[in-house]
């Protein structure tokens, strides 16, 4: 059974048992300023990645050997960097065994938010780190079924192939619009966390989201038999997680109650 916690993860993280994580999808704020509904999220450079960087290290601690994890980051024209220099102090952690670029759209052309400006182009793609501890963790490449069947017939042996080939490392998946993205600024699309389910070739266990948001990935993990834990700091989205997908509010709701009474202690 899945389960929403409100908390800060660096410290929930701490009552996850070591190696009990299958999987884990995540996307933590990007230190952009964009707008979330309680947390600023512009933090001086080293103490944001001092901050991710304390979060990947309990995440190494929790995910199983053979476990994956992908994470999604965004940047700027103004800020291109901040994506490349999370994923270097993340270096001394884990392995990163792919980098696949997101694009967020089915083509090369058009984006829901254009950028107004004679110098920068439009930010049509974000980055998704595929992070293994020893970075030889087998994956399902082949999870993209041929649309000529004609593919399917090999041409030295007249054989039968498997209907299936490798995605690659660029996906096009196309971003929620607006009016679809509801209360919090950066949603996932369910193909993203379909893409990165398939491609662990997990199909039982444990998945998680330490910045959960509005629970697309614990949502989709249910989809796929996954049982999930969905972390986050603002209530607002926790409640929003559980109004909307309705599971283990038990759980979330002894969490705020044990929560308060701490703060009155």
């Amino acid at each position: 059974m899945s389960k929403f916690i409100l908390g800060d993860c660096k410290d929930i993280l701490k009552d996850i048992s070591n190696n009990s994580i299958d999987l884990i999808i995540t996307s933590p704020p990007y230190n952009i300023n964009l707008k979330y509904n309680n947390y600023k999220d512009k933090k001086p450079r080293e103490e944001y990645l001092q901050w991710i960087h304390d979060i990947f290290v309990e995440l190494k601690r929790v995910l199983k050997d053979d476990g994956n994890i992908f994470l999604n980051m965004g940047y700027t024209n103004k800020d291109p960097y901040i994506s490349m220099e999370v994923a270097l102090k993340l270096k001394d952690i884990f392995i990163l065994q792919n980098n696949i670029t997101w694009i967020k759209a089915t083509d090369t052309e058009g984006h829901f938010k254009p950028i107004n400006s004679k110098r920068y182009l439009n930010l049509t793609n974000e980055n998704i780190y595929h992070f293994t501890k020893s970075g030889d963790i087998p994956v399902n490449k082949k999870i993209i079924p041929y649309k000529d069947k004609s593919n399917l017939i090999c041409r030295r042996t007249g054989k039968i192939k498997e209907d299936g080939r490798c995605k690659g490392n660029s996906w096009f998946i196309p971003y929620a619009q607006k009016n679809k993205k509801g209360i919090h600024p950066c949603i996932f699309p369910d193909e993203l966390v379909e893409m990165c389910i398939k491609i662990s070739n997990i199909k039982s266990g444990v998945i998680l989201d330490c910045f959960c948001g509005s629970g697309t990935t614990i949502r989709v993990g249910e989809k796929y038999n996954l049982s999930g834990i969905g972390i986050d700091t603002d209530e607002l989205y926790i409640n929003h997680c559980i109004t909307t997908i309705g599971i283990n509010s038990t759980a979330v709701n002894q969490f705020y109650q044990n929560n308060n009474q701490n703060k009155n202690v």
